[in-house]
């Protein structure tokens, strides 16, 4: 079968490295402003947030990586030289990297690559997931900050894409997921008026303007959402694995309209990857 993601070019190599390691070194000058700079060069493991092609040879990449965060780096040749990164420098491609680390762009050396997820570039709505994830951590995510659940959250979900349908309940989970560990956790404990714990109530009203859940006692506008869509969402985020948490079809609009709002309020501009998943599903009328 030939991979939907063979239409973008992607290659795949074999190559394995060595374990991470990290170690401080000095690199050969190349201005004045680095002859004063310590360079760390640094083996590690990353998946690929985006990448654009710069100049005729080389890539611009964002790597998102479990020790160092998010990061940014210039490739040399990267368009020409298969040895060093053999076409594997595409978007959710998982890779340990021979890079060294600057304050500005880093330079990266080569890649051994781990997976391209495969099965996911076989169907474009998996990629459409897969790029929406990507794109969501890279607009969310600071620098230079290192973050290992958010990096395991991330990579868990490419995992369970590469083996599983790809289902709208999953993107939910994902979100709800990243926001409570980049301390946007969604309100779902009580009324954001009188403090009453909504587990108890009935009717509630959540107001996409300002984020808060109401009982209808204190507000009667906004979304009205049911019980049962703030207790999966709460389960979600206590339930640690991909696939076990399922919506109804009521609930699963709920939970949508919920994120959709929660995620936008924290972006300057609307996502890409959104713009797709939303075309998909009119195509395959989702």
């Amino acid at each position: 079968m030939r991979y939907a993601s063979e239409k973008i070019g992607i290659q795949v190599d074999t190559g394995s490295g060595p374990p991470c390691s990290s170690r401080v070194d000095r690199e050969a000058p190349e201005s004045a402003r680095e002859r004063k700079q310590i360079m760390r060069v640094s083996q590690c493991e990353a998946i690929v947030l985006a990448a654009r092609d710069y100049s005729e040879a080389d890539k611009i990449v964002t790597f998102f990586t479990r020790e160092h965060g998010k990061i940014g780096s210039i490739a040399r040749n990267a368009k020409k030289s298969i040895k060093r990164f053999g076409g594997s420098l595409e978007v959710f491609a998982q890779l340990r990297l021979h890079i060294v680390l600057k304050e500005t762009l880093s330079r990266l050396d080569s890649v051994d690559l781990i997976t391209i997820f495969p099965h996911i570039r076989e169907e474009l709505v998996k990629i459409g997931y897969a790029g929406y994830a990507c794109e969501l951590v890279d607009r969310l995510l600071p620098e230079a900050q290192p973050n290992v659940r958010l990096y395991r959250l991330l990579a868990s979900y490419l995992e369970y894409l590469d083996s599983a349908p790809a289902l709208e309940d999953d993107r939910r989970f994902f979100e709800v997921n990243l926001l409570n560990i980049l301390g946007y956790r969604i309100p779902l404990e009580s009324c954001s008026q009188c403090g009453v714990s909504l587990e108890s109530v009935v009717e509630l009203y959540y107001l996409p303007p300002t984020g808060e859940f109401f009982c209808s006692r204190c507000i009667r506008k906004g979304l009205k959402i049911s019980p049962e869509t703030l207790s999966l969402l709460a389960l979600s985020m206590r339930t640690g694995r991909f696939g076990k948490i399922r919506f109804s079809g009521d609930t699963l609009r709920e939970a949508g309209e919920i994120l959709d709002s929660t995620v936008a309020s924290h972006l300057n501009n609307p996502l890409c990857s959104l713009a797709f998943l939303h075309e998909m599903s009119l195509v395959e009328g989702r």
